[in-house]
């Protein structure tokens, strides 16, 4: 891979997707404003971001 910016854009997408699996396996509780956001949120966010990281892994390749 040539393009530095393509490495750090799947790097983060990997990232968040791997911070949801820990919040789906650890059951983590988030809350914001006062709010908890639903644990079925970071299924959808995993299932976005891990799609993204793999979309842009093969669009570089």
């Amino acid at each position: 891979m040539k393009k530095p910016f393509t490495t750090i854009a799947i790097g983060l997408f990997v990232l968040i997707a791997l911070l949801h699996v820990v919040r789906l396996l650890f059951q983590w509780e988030v809350a914001v404003n006062g709010v908890i956001i639903p644990l079925w949120v970071s299924l959808i966010g995993f299932i976005i971001s891990g799609a993204l990281a793999v979309m842009v892994y093969l669009e570089c390749r």
